[in-house]
């Protein structure tokens, strides 16, 4: 096992380094001169390699920064956490297989792509769950449950730890979505996760599952007319340059999850392990907090540049309910199995979330 880990090692090196030489991916390639740590890391025992796909203008992926310095302050410059966030290990799949590995030490996954090695964490992706803040806050303070949740790849080897969030779900479209016939006539792009590829057509809607990085043109050339996302994500990516509306039917939150590789976190000396973990429990629920001020700050630049904000009616909104219940039942056996290592014997986790959320 440690030959093969340090194979995959050596593989991620030498891609990185023949992506890093490229002249086209050394142009595409975001710098993160703003983000520099104040100290430095050479000094630094154990280092943690820490990927997520998205941009730190999020609150939920500047976390990785964040995790990274209080991490070095409580451990006294032992643990230097290299936030490496824009993808720049690659696809969150691809990383998902690195950290399993060993390749990695973390990832802030996001909770679309989680379910490929933790189907449990799927959860919070079901339509009209943990959809705002204060659910979301009050599935995180009940331990029972959210250590259970954070469990999800605990048999894959990874642990999760805590969350942090990005906003939550709505349509930014190129022609005004007022009710359930109008969001008929526009192509969707949602994420390539099959929790929402069935809620769209169990909507009676036109989904096209795309790479995130294919979306600019395709929303420009008129692929897709409409995007399933957060308010948030939109704007600071300056989607709404060309999707000027948003209906907000708050469907469910953007997370990203903060998964790490057991095994690593297990060599780490008991002190410096529980001042690692307690960093990461801070830092993220700072980070949620700061994750509601920033929706409502992108809602009042979005509506001053113009887009145009519409909700569906009560109506509307309870036949998308009810048209989720098909969503439900399909993956409550995979949320509700059980793994060797679970304390929490649960028969039905789902519902036990919904009767605790109700």
């Amino acid at each position: 096992m440690k030959l093969r880990t340090v194979l995959v090692s050596l593989l991620v090196l030498l891609v990185g380094s023949f992506l890093f030489i490229s002249p086209v991916a050394a142009k595409a390639k975001p710098s993160l001169d703003k983000w520099k740590p104040d100290f430095d890391p050479k000094g630094a025992k154990y280092r943690c390699i820490v990927s997520n796909v998205s941009t730190p203008g999020l609150v939920g992926t500047l976390a990785g920064f964040e995790i990274r310095d209080e991490v070095w302050k409580r451990t006294n410059g032992q643990v230097y956490v290299d936030f490496k966030p824009y993808s720049i290990l690659g696809g969150e799949v691809e990383v998902l297989n690195m950290l399993q590995m060993g390749a990695v030490q973390g990832m802030g996954v996001s909770s679309v792509a989680s379910t490929n090695l933790g189907p449990r964490f799927g959860i919070v992706n079901l339509p009209f769950l943990v959809n705002s803040f204060d659910k979301l806050e009050k599935f995180i303070g009940n331990k029972t449950i959210f250590n259970h949740f954070l469990m999800a790849m605990d048999h894959q080897g990874i642990t999760g730890l805590d969350i942090t969030g990005y906003g939550n779900y709505g349509w930014a479209t190129t022609i005004p979505v007022r009710n359930i016939e109008d969001a008929k006539k526009v192509k969707f792009r949602i994420a390539e996760a099959a929790v929402n590829q069935l809620s769209y057509r169990n909507w009676g809607f036109n989904p096209v599952s795309m790479p995130w990085p294919d979306v600019p043109v395709a929303l420009k050339q008129g692929v897709i007319t409409g995007l399933d996302h957060t308010l948030t994500v939109c704007n600071v990516t300056k989607k709404f340059e060309v999707a000027k509306y948003f209906t907000q039917i708050n469907y469910a939150q953007g997370l990203f999850i903060w998964i790490f590789n057991k095994a690593w976190l297990a060599k780490l000396p008991a002190d410096i392990r529980e001042a690692f973990i307690s960093s990461v429990h801070d830092i993220c629920a700072q980070s949620r907090i700061k994750s509601l001020t920033e929706e409502n700050t992108n809602i009042e630049k979005a509506k001053a540049a113009g887009v145009e904000f519409f909700q569906l009616s009560d109506a509307d909104m309870a036949t998308l309910l009810e048209q989720s219940k098909g969503t439900y039942d399909r993956y409550a056996p995979e949320i509700n199995q059980l793994y060797p290592g679970d304390t929490y014997k649960s028969d039905n986790f789902l519902k036990d979330v919904q009767d605790f959320l109700q």
